[in-house]
């Protein structure tokens, strides 16, 4: 019995170092983001075709070449009030640029790429087994084995939002790999600067549809906690303005308060792990 429990024991350890952090991309994907913003940046465009009815910012879907090497990507360069919405290209980059620093990992490689003589986001387009569309429409159930870190992904998601203002979350803007890893696409209706947007939280506790965020990772917390306007401003650069940034840290504050009174109701055990 005692040889039984230590074999249970080890093979549960040996399941925990095989469990993936909150990142989504994989350690690949990520080591090679450098390669792939190059290839987006230097890539010659052999085949163009506008989305015009699946997207309201109608995009464009290129097939990119270099050295051999083909991919799609997204490109848009959409500016100003669509269809009742603020929408900005530049957010799209901010949003990757945010994902990088915090260590997130769930946004594709995404760069500025002029385009029929415009400036504009371009994005690698990444294979997907579905969008959360998918799953809900054809009641596609989450295998149980990855029911723990499906919800931790949602949860990062949300926290994502939270701090980036993202008002545009549908679930077309939801990747789902083959292997249940969460890919987020679209933000190009993010950081937004208005009071709604900096006294309350898209997925606080006032969320009609009762998408709370629960937890975190300690370590995107922290990082998180760290942010200020010299340092956002840093890396984000001139793809958003004062206001804008301000705008995070004022979310910044929202979240830790946030946090803090989900710790109450349970233990920080619970809330960040």
């Amino acid at each position: 019995m005692k040889k039984l429990i230590l074999i249970s024991i080890f093979g549960f350890i040996f399941l925990l170092s095989l469990a993936p952090c909150f990142a989504q991309l994989t350690e690949e994907e990520i080591a090679g983001r450098p390669k792939w913003e190059e290839f987006l940046l230097n890539a010659n465009i052999v085949k163009e075709d506008q989305i015009k009815s699946q997207a309201v910012t109608n995009p464009w879907h290129l097939t990119l070449e270099l050295d051999g090497v083909t991919n799609d990507a997204l490109w848009k360069d959409v500016q100003g009030r669509v269809k009742g919405y603020i929408e900005g290209w530049k957010y799209e980059i901010a949003a990757y640029l945010f994902d990088k620093h915090l260590g997130l990992n769930m946004i594709p490689p995404t760069i500025e790429k002029r385009f029929h003589n415009n400036l504009g986001s371009c994005q690698l387009w990444v294979a997907s087994e579905m969008t959360m569309k998918d799953k809900v429409e054809k009641k596609i159930k989450t295998p149980p084995i990855k029911v723990f870190y499906w919800n931790r992904a949602l949860n990062v998601q949300r926290f994502f939002d939270n701090l980036i203002g993202n008002e545009d979350r549908h679930q077309n803007n939801y990747l789902i790999t083959k292997d249940w890893r969460v890919i987020l696409i679209d933000h190009s209706r993010s950081f937004r600067t208005g009071k709604k947007w900096t006294t309350e939280l898209p997925y606080g506790e006032k969320n009609k549809e009762g998408l709370v965020q629960k937890d975190m990772p300690r370590e995107l917390f922290e990082k998180m906690k760290a942010l200020t306007f010299e340092g956002i401003k840093g890396f984000v650069g001139d793809y958003l303005t004062d206001e804008e940034i301000n705008a995070v840290l004022a979310r910044k504050d929202l979240i830790i308060d946030h946090i803090n009174k989900m710790i109450g109701k349970s233990s920080e055990a619970e809330v960040l792990y």
